[in-house]
């Protein structure tokens, strides 16, 4: 044994005894690995956010997420950046909203009921994301995300951290400081 760890030699003496209890005692290190205790396993979810931009469902990190709430009142800002819609105000703090749709080149969000402004926090700043519609909350397995193909990525493919696998949907997954920070 290693570590200062200690194993005691049944009765007998017996090599076939002492050999099976080291065998259980392995077994059981084997079984901690392959068996992830539901502590374990709850540290392998991906708590997301999800949201539409278009026909394509996107998410991002809970813990990210401070609120979201309905896409009114924007004020424009001039000489923003295109993809910055404007800035809104929150409980006396200064918002700014992020087009997603116009940050990814795929046209600007259209107005509509269901479009929503997800207020999400990345470091000391509050940004709000402009998105056609918030889907639900999910919680996705570290074991259905892969890597975006590099046969698939574009100019965009700094904002993707993964793309996530659930029945029948592919949900991307951004990187919200790349998404809404870069340049």
């Amino acid at each position: 044994m290693t570590n200062g760890e200690t194993f005691a030699l049944p009765a007998s003496g017996l090599a076939e005894e002492i050999l099976a209890q080291f065998m259980v005692r392995a077994q059981q290190e084997v079984d901690q690995v392959a068996f992830p205790s539901a502590e374990e396993q709850v540290v392998m979810l991906m708590h997301l956010v999800t949201f539409r931009l278009g026909r394509e469902e996107y998410g991002v990190e809970i813990d990210r997420v401070r609120e979201i709430i309905r896409a009114s009142d924007i004020t424009p800002v001039p000489g923003a950046p295109t993809h910055v819609r404007g800035v809104i105000n929150i409980r006396g703090k200064i918002v700014p909203v992020v087009d997603l749709g116009a940050r990814f080149g795929l046209g600007r969000v259209t107005a509509g009921d269901e479009q929503r402004i997800i207020v999400v926090e990345l470091g000391e700043k509050r940004i709000g994301m402009l998105v056609d519609s918030v889907s639900q909350v999910i919680k996705l397995p570290a074991g259905v995300i892969e890597e975006m193909p590099q046969e698939a990525v574009g100019v965009e493919e700094s904002f993707i951290k993964g793309v996530g696998k659930l029945e029948s949907r592919l949900i991307i997954i951004l990187d919200l400081t790349r998404s809404l920070l870069a340049t």
